[in-house]
């Protein structure tokens, strides 16, 4: 290893330990050894040092016991005039450095100086990303939607270059986080984050762009984030760094992207890094370092072409991102889901209360398809688009396959609000009759034209359904006359399909489906999906899996033939038994999917809702991802996730979709929904049409009054008084256990 960079990481390893002391001394002094700090919304503590070592940092006083762990890795610099190989020393550093990093971060948190102000934008950066944030992205992690990650760290050469970067990657849907300052072309001290506000690009989760601070040492919020990865899905446990190590290296396809000058802190940070398994691709050209043992790629690299550097980033991570993307003129891809067209940036809109818009998609047999055909229907139909405005839509789309089947409509239906959202500056929202569209004024100057909207979804559906949908053709129609009388049309449609699929029941199919997405990040997860029961992350249910096994019959979702009845209340199969023991390594040997009390199923981490038992007031508690309140067990959303998720099975808690709560096979075998004593109030809202219909047919019609909330209750002798006063069915129950 190059004596330059070791020289440096130790260096800076050294500087930095030293801040981290100074700042934590002065922090004691004003508010005492038994301070408590935590970042906000996660159960992790400081989540790279709770990995690393297993020890909580929940005080001041444990801050200094940290960093005494952090001293331990230090190293002198070596002299210059002796040569030995450095690289145990430089990544023993760069541990070090990460360490006093993030103490040195969570003091600035402790003097409310994070997350950052820009001061020449006024921008507000991200800051510390919460584990509410990397649970909401788990789905996009294991589908392939954002197959990688870069932090970029610095600033290129002029504004063009951090946009062209920046869009390539979006285009290729990689989260892409942004640190440090660097010197332009010209000499200005700035940033990517600077860079691309002056091009106003969007920047935000939405778009895959996140700044999280302006100093180099903000980088160390991405890889906490990567290091909870290993304990949120893979179920590593705290202090085990050998397994979060070879698991980041192996499961987080991460990269750093250094632009301009290179510094002490750069490299000591990127010595970090590279303990992780993350190479660093440098636009400067500087030593070429060979782990061996860490990595099977080079860390950094001579100085390259900025039209080249991305894919160069991919070549070295092993990447492999192919893109489907319909000839239109502008940008595609997921990243460009999260993007807004505010009214002053709108060239046209359909749809949205303002005029008539819906999308219905139809089964037709082959004969009567042309693949491929986009037809507008209407008056002066380019005259009304250049003059932009409003303009009424009907997009009907026929489809038709050999293995097309009518229940598969209302899937490929749903696919057409990404269909559009992906395209960069058009934007769409709801579905069926009640949807709503935008085209930017920049796409429309890009050369967007209607006939493009036909073109995408003919496209897209092709790419998403090939195995399924054989021919495909797209027909807009644009006079109001013609939209409103083929909406009635598509409406009796909507109903029929609805009546259709409320007679799916657990019992009226042999075969359920598997989703083994998320073993990419939870190696012991299995997700069963029913037609009762959604998956825990709320995007699949029964039908989507089962047209997902007919597009790719060798993907992650996979039929289970029931078998014999083993247990028929507590919803348990010989067949699903089976199925779990060979697909989840043998960790997991049964499941009822009707009890949370005994072998319930496992949960990689993605979940959209924990229920969790509440033993004293014999009925349990359901609370969302995203609360950050406490709960009358005693923790918070983000510590009941800590213990719910990493594919293991955990009697009295359990992961689900939102949906699940009003199937009627929701905790079927433990009394069903008069069991819930608790709830958010966000959540009541949510559910409150269907959960009250649910508790008219259990016959409890005023359920939902008499179930507390974070408003009544947090805790639980608040909540017992409430119960009692409000006279809940749940106290009246059998015990649960």
């Amino acid at each position: 290893m190059s004596k330059i960079i070791a020289s440096a990481a130790i260096r800076a390893a050294n500087t930095l330990f030293k801040r981290a002391e100074e700042m934590l001394e002065k922090a004691i002094a004003e508010k005492g050894r038994e301070f408590v700090f935590e970042f906000p919304d996660t159960a992790f503590y400081l989540p790279q040092i709770y990995a690393m070592t297993a020890f909580p940092v929940k005080t001041l006083a444990d801050m200094k016991v940290a960093l005494e762990m952090a001293r331990e890795m230090l190293h002198d610099e070596p002299e210059e005039k002796l040569w030995k190989p450095y690289l145990g020393e430089a990544l023993d550093s760069g541990m070090a450095t990460l360490f006093a990093e993030e103490i040195i971060l969570a003091l600035r948190y402790l003097d409310g100086l994070e997350p950052v102000t820009d001061t020449e934008t006024g921008y507000v950066y991200n800051g510390f990303i919460t584990d509410t944030i990397q649970r909401n992205l788990g789905i996009q992690l294991v589908d392939g939607r954002m197959p990688g990650f870069a932090a970029i760290i610095g600033a290129a050469p002029d504004d063009d270059t951090a946009e062209k970067i920046v869009r390539e990657l979006q285009e290729k849907n990689i989260l892409t986080f942004l640190s440090g300052m660097a010197k332009d072309k010209n000499g200005n001290v700035t940033n990517v984050t600077r860079q691309l506000l002056r091009k106003k690009v969007e920047l935000g989760w939405d778009t895959y762009i996140v700044p999280l601070g302006p100093d180099t040492e903000h980088t160390l919020y991405a890889l906490s984030w990567s290091i909870r990865a290993s304990m949120i899905f893979g179920g590593n446990k705290p202090g085990d760094y050998k397994a979060h190590l070879k698991y980041t290296k192996d499961r987080v396809f991460a990269f750093a992207m250094v632009l301009g000058e290179l510094n002490d802190i750069i490299w000591s940070t990127g010595a970090g890094a590279i303990n992780m398994g993350y190479p660093a691709i440098c636009d400067t050209e500087v030593p070429v370092i060979h782990p061996t043992g860490v990595c099977t790629y080079e860390e950094v690299e001579t100085e390259l072409d900025h039209d080249k550097i991305v894919q160069r980033a991919f070549e070295v991570r092993g990447l492999k991102v192919t893109v489907a993307k319909p000839p239109i003129p502008v940008s595609y891809g997921p990243a460009f889901e999260g993007e807004r067209i505010r009214k002053e940036d709108m060239f046209i809109e359909f749809g949205g209360n303002r005029t008539p818009a819906f999308e219905w998609v139809r089964t037709k047999e082959l004969e009567e398809i042309e693949d491929g055909k986009v037809t507008l229907v209407g008056t002066d139909i380019e005259e009304r688009f250049k003059a932009g405005g409003m303009m009424p839509l009907a997009i009907v789309i026929d489809v038709a396959g050999r293995k097309m089947q009518k229940d598969f409509e209302a899937i490929i239906e749903r696919k057409l609000h990404h269909n559009i959202n992906e395209a960069q500056g058009l934007w769409h929202m709801g579905q069926r009759d009640i949807v709503w569209m935008r085209i930017s004024n920049q796409a429309y100057k890009d050369g967007i034209t209607l006939e493009h909207i036909g073109v995408i979804h003919n496209t897209m559906t092709h790419n998403r359904f090939k195995e399924i949908v054989d021919k495909i053709q797209t027909t807009l129609y644009f006079d109001e006359k013609d939209v409103l009388e083929l909406q009635d049309q598509a409406r009796a449609i909507y109903k029929e399909r609805d009546h259709r699929l409320a007679g799916l029941t657990d019992e009226s199919v042999d075969t359920y489906y598997s989703c083994l997405l998320c073993q990419s990040f939870a190696p012991s997860h299995v997700c069963v999906i029913s037609p009762e029961r959604l998956g825990l992350c709320g995007a699949y249910n029964w039908l989507d899996t089962k047209a997902a096994f007919e597009i790719d019959p060798t993907g992650g979702n996979q039929p289970i033939k029931k078998g014999e009845v083993l247990d028929e209340k507590q919803g348990r199969w010989a067949g699903v038994d089976e199925y779990l023991k060979a697909n989840s390594a043998g960790a997991i040997e049964s499941l009822n999917l009707y009890t949370i009390m005994d072998n319930p199923m496992t949960s990689c981490g993605c979940f959209e809702c924990i229920v969790a038992i509440i033993p004293e007031a014999n009925g349990v508690m359901l609370v969302q991802r995203g609360h950050t309140g406490m709960t009358p067990v005693g923790m918070k959303f983000s510590t009941l996730a800590g213990t719910v998720g990493g594919g293991t099975q955990n009697p009295g808690f359990m992961g689900i979709g939102v949906n699940f709560i009003t199937s009627h096979k929701f905790l079927f075998a433990d009394g069903g929904i008069k069991r819930i004593v608790w709830m958010t109030k966000n959540l009541k809202e949510r559910i409150a049409e269907d959960f009250k219909q649910r508790c008219e047919e259990e016959g409890v019609p005023d359920l939902l009054d008499k179930i507390a909330d974070e408003t009544i209750a947090e805790d639980s002798e608040k909540l017992m008084e409430y119960l009692a006063s409000a006279g809940h069915p749940a106290l009246e129950m059998d015990p649960m256990f």
